[in-house]
């Protein structure tokens, strides 16, 4: 089985567990934010040390990353462009009811004004891009 037919399986499996967790649904994540219910929080939670305990698991263990490339964890650099960078992020959360991977999710349950999210995402990450090479020169 090729390597992009694994990620291809993963990948439907992650947006299915979303899906059934709720992370998909505009209710639990307004509920989330309004800690009204926290469900969806420890799901996040739950996810983050998942990841973080596997990912030294397989650096323990000699696993490569992606492309063969050596699995590092880089501390990003607090800026104002972080701050901001991450403010976006979480207005835009809170307004569409979805971050990049719920949006995914929610086109796959039919929910079609997700595709509007997934528009903001392309072209937020064109203008950064955009930003980026303009600040470098």
């Amino acid at each position: 089985m090729s390597k992009n037919l694994i990620i291809l399986i993963f990948g439907i499996f992650f947006g299915f567990v979303l899906s059934r967790v709720g992370a998909s649904n505009y209710d639990m994540i307004f509920s989330m934010f309004t800690m009204e219910n926290l469900t969806l929080a420890w799901v996040i939670l739950t996810a983050i040390v998942t990841a973080a305990v596997g990912m030294q698991v397989f650096k323990l263990l000699g696993h490569k990353g992606y492309k063969g490339i050596d699995i590092k964890i880089k501390k990003k650099e607090l800026t104002r462009y972080t701050a901001l960078g991450g403010a976006f992020f979480g207005i835009g959360w809170g307004m569409s009811g979805a971050c990049p991977g719920t949006a995914l999710a929610q086109v796959g349950e039919g929910k079609f004004l997700a595709v509007f999210t997934i528009l903001g995402l392309i072209a937020g990450t064109y203008i950064y891009a955009l930003w980026l090479e303009k600040s470098q020169q």
